[in-house]
C-alpha cells in the first residue's frame, strides 16, 4: 500500500494507508451492509449511497485487487505466507464516489479486471488469511474517516460485525440461494445456472470459515430480497437506513431513481 499524502489524492479517493489511525471515524455516518455473493449488495449499496448523498465503499474490491496483484506476480493464492509477502508492495486505491467508481492497483486500473473469473476463483484464498483481513479492515476504517463525506455506505461480508460493529445502521441483505444463483448466472456468459450455483456454494462455504455473513448479528436488520426486484430492494434498504439513522441523513428525492443491477 502507498504512503502518498492525502492532499495529493483527488477528492473521494484516498490511498488505503495515508490517514492517521486516530482520525475520528465517528464523524462519518456509516451504513453497514453485509451479504453473500449474488445478494445484490453492491448494486443496491451503490444506489442507496447515491440516494443519501453518501460515499460508497466496496470492501470486496480490496480483496479482489489483492488477488489480482498476487496473480500478476504468479503468487500461489492458496499459500498464506506467499500472499502475505505480496501485500508488502500492494498499492491499493479505490474511489468512494458512487457515480465515478474505479479501483487501482498501483497505476493500473483494475476495475474490470478484478471481476474476471480467475480472480473470483482466487479471492477466497486471499480473504481467508486473518492477518490480511485485519490489515485491510483497518485500512477500510481509515478510508471512511478520510472520505470527506457526511456518510459512507460500506458493503462486504463482515462490515456489520468487524469493520463497523457500532455503525448506526447495520443491514444483512440476503436472498434464497437459488435466486442468488439465477441473478448471478444472468450476469455471467458461458456458465449454466447449475455451475453458478455450485460456485456460489463453494464461495459461501469458504468465506464462512472466516466470518459468519449468513446470520444476522444482534441489532442487524435483515432485508430478504428473494421476492423483490432491484428497485424494491433499494427502497427496503433505504427505509431501514432512514429508520436507524433517525432522519440524520435526508434522502435527496432527485437522486432516488431506478438503478442498474451490477455485480457484487
Amino acid at each position: 500500500m502507498t504512503d502518498t499524502a492525502p492532499e495529493a489524492v483527488a477528492a473521494d479517493t484516498v490511498a488505503a494507508d495515508t490517514v492517521a489511525a486516530d482520525t475520528a471515524a465517528s464523524d462519518v455516518v456509516i451504513v453497514a451492509v453485509d451479504g453473500p455473493a449474488g445478494s445484490g449488495k453492491s448494486s443496491v449499496s451503490k444506489q442507496v449511497a447515491r440516494a443519501l448523498g453518501f460515499g460508497y465503499l466496496d470492501t470486496g474490491a480490496a480483496y479482489r485487487a489483492l488477488a489480482w496483484h498476487a496473480l500478476a506476480r504468479e503468487v500461489d493464492t492458496s499459500d498464506a505466507t506467499a500472499v502475505l509477502e505480496a501485500v508488502s508492495d500492494f498499492d491499493f486505491r479505490i474511489s468512494l464516489d458512487p457515480d465515478d467508481y474505479w479501483v487501482r492497483s498501483g497505476e493500473v486500473d483494475v476495475t474490470e479486471a478484478i471481476r474476471e473469473q480467475r480472480v473470483t476463483d482466487a479471492v477466497s484464498g486471499v480473504a481467508r488469511v486473518p492477518a490480511i483481513r485485519r490489515a485491510i479492515n483497518a485500512a477500510f476504517r481509515r478510508l471512511v474517516a478520510a472520505s470527506g463525506r457526511p456518510g459512507v455506505v460500506v458493503e462486504g461480508r463482515d462490515i456489520t460485525t468487524v469493520v463497523a460493529p457500532d455503525a448506526p445502521a447495520r443491514i444483512l441483505l440476503t436472498a434464497d440461494p437459488a435466486v442468488r444463483a439465477a441473478r448471478r448466472s444472468a450476469e455471467i456468459s458461458g456458465s449454466t445456472a447449475a455451475e453458478v450455483a455450485e460456485a456460489l456454494r463453494r464461495r459461501d462455504s469458504s468465506d464462512s470459515k472466516v466470518v459468519d455473513f449468513l446470520t444476522a448479528a444482534p441489532g442487524v436488520a435483515v432485508v430478504d430480497s428473494t421476492a423483490l426486484d432491484f428497485d424494491e430492494t433499494v427502497a427496503e434498504v433505504l427505509a431501514v437506513a432512514r429508520r436507524e439513522l433517525g432522519g440524520a441523513a435526508p434522502v435527496d428525492p432527485d437522486r432516488v431513481a431506478p438503478g442498474v443491477e451490477g455485480k457484487d
